[in-house]
């Protein structure tokens, strides 16, 4: 799994044109493949009327999912460039769809190919994108005493608590680099006087 990826910070709409084309780029974070199906049917369903609706999706913190499709455009000159956007900009969970209005005047393979990706790129310039970063999920169990001071001391040192549990100890969830585990243990011993519990869970990706 790769330490970080980026996806776009929020759905939004950038429109652009070329020799009379209105190339409207439809951008939405999508947590799987169906959810960006879904959003592509949305697209295509709200511009019934477009001369085309071509998209692009990568899934997967590893991009194990991409799928890309012209729509009637002339092979590999709007999908496939919609995704190499994506990828170029190391773009994870996110889904583009490019709806065209022709305007009368045909933009030949290249001019095809670069109005899409750079519909594309402009909306990832417009609406933003966000870093995700890999960590470990840790849980730490404190006694009541001293709760409140090691909760405080994580934000301060900007951890990430994710969740606080009271019973007869408190339970602390937090997340962690995983170069920084063997630091943090040993930071929490000192703080605790050794009376905390620390334990490794499993892997997450967190804005960064």
């Amino acid at each position: 799994m790769p330490d970080e990826y980026r996806t776009v910070a929020q759905a939004g709409l950038h429109e652009t044109e070329v020799n009379r084309s209105r190339f409207l780029c439809a951008l939405s974070p999508a947590a799987t493949e169906q959810e960006a199906q879904e959003f592509v049917a949305a697209v295509r369903k709200e511009n019934a009327d477009a001369t085309h609706n071509c998209y692009a999706y990568v899934i997967g913190a590893d991009a194990s999912v991409q799928r890309a499709s012209d729509d009637g455009e002339p092979g590999g000159t709007a999908g496939v460039p919609m995704l190499q956007m994506l990828l170029r900009r190391d773009m994870r969970y996110v889904v583009a769809v490019v709806t065209r209005y022709y305007g009368g005047v045909k933009l030949g393979a290249g001019g095809l190919i670069r109005a899409y990706g750079g519909a594309v790129g402009e909306a990832l310039d417009i609406l933003g994108t966000r870093t995700r970063r890999r960590f470990r999920l840790a849980t730490v169990t404190v006694d009541h005493q001293r709760a409140g001071k090691v909760q405080n001391d994580l934000r301060s040192t900007g951890r990430e608590v994710r969740d606080v549990r009271y019973g007869e100890v408190v339970t602390i969830e937090i997340g962690l680099p995983d170069a920084e585990v063997d630091a943090f243990r040993a930071w929490l011993a000192d703080v605790t006087a050794g009376t905390a519990g620390f334990e490794l869970g499993g892997e997450a990706y967190g804005d960064a």
